[in-house]
């Protein structure tokens, strides 16, 4: 059963719809973009380019210009929605001006830690600079834990 067919048996359902104060449907609306903030290193703007992304929407270019602003950010959005970009590429674009720059990624989950672990590594490939990143979690060896946490620009655990 897909959310099409589900909607409508829930909307039926006078046991669910007890427990609901508003049902709404919002239209459709066209995507609505920022740009990436000056001074952000260009080859970071290159490198998402060539992913795909050739300007940010409007949420991730606001929560890249607090975050290099040096404030406190909490994005609250969907599922693939964006997310990723808003804390990647200030971390990245801090440790291409500062070889010495390191970040901690915390996930709550194995899965999430490894999803997002690919994704920065992709985006690392694609820049050609030296970043290292590595996951760090309960099957890293313990030979390789020592050298991470001295090498890692950027660890990603849960």
């Amino acid at each position: 059963m897909n959310l099409a067919q589900l909607l409508p048996l829930m909307r039926e359902d006078p046991s669910f719809m007890e427990n609901v104060a508003l049902w709404r449907t919002l239209p459709a609306r066209p995507a609505r973009y920022g740009a990436f903030p000056a001074g952000v290193d260009a080859r970071l703007v290159a490198a998402y380019a060539q992913r795909g992304v050739t300007r940010p929407y409007t949420h991730q270019a606001q929560a890249i210009v607090a975050v290099l602003a040096g404030r406190d950010v909490a994005v609250v959005t969907p599922t693939a929605s964006g997310k990723t970009l808003c804390y990647n590429l200030p971390v990245l674009d801090a440790i291409l001006k500062d070889g010495e720059a390191r970040a901690l990624y915390l996930f709550p989950t194995k899965a999430l830690a490894a999803d997002q672990a690919a994704e920065a590594m992709e985006v690392i490939q694609d820049l050609k600079a030296d970043i290292k990143a590595f996951t760090y979690d309960g099957d890293t060896p313990v030979s390789a834990r020592s050298a991470i946490r001295q090498a890692g620009h950027i660890v990603v655990t849960n």
